[in-house]
């Protein structure tokens, strides 16, 4: 079993930066990728970033060249580090990560942290 809790959501004016935080306990040995979602009213769920163990970071074209993901593995915490910062991010940010073994994965989401951002 993984918990994640989000953090670093706010309000911020268009063009501004927030940095997400996501702080995973339990079986956090166990975990082989980790991503960042994000869900606007009206729209499904996204994805925003993804970072598998060992492997390169993944961003969706909407935030390319505005979104940093990484992990502090000693602090058991994934961070988004998003910049110029545009209306269009208003959402509910989530992290999931896939946990678990070779043949039994499993997929753990935190509550969502709400990024708002004003023009």
């Amino acid at each position: 079993q993984v918990q994640l809790v989000e953090s670093g959501g706010g309000l911020v004016q268009a063009g501004g930066s927030l940095r997400l935080s996501c702080a995973a306990s339990g079986s956090t040995f166990s975990i082989k990728r980790i991503g960042w979602y994000r869900q606007a009213p009206g729209k499904q769920r996204e994805l925003v970033a993804s970072i598998i163990s060992g492997g390169s970071p993944n961003y969706a074209d909407s935030v390319k060249g505005r979104a940093t993901i990484s992990r502090n593995n000693a602090k058991n915490t994934a961070y988004l580090q998003m910049n110029s910062l545009k209306p269009e991010d208003t959402a509910v940010y989530y992290c999931n990560v896939l946990a678990g073994t070779q043949y039994s994965p499993t997929n753990y989401w935190g509550q969502g942290t709400q990024v708002t951002v004003s023009s």
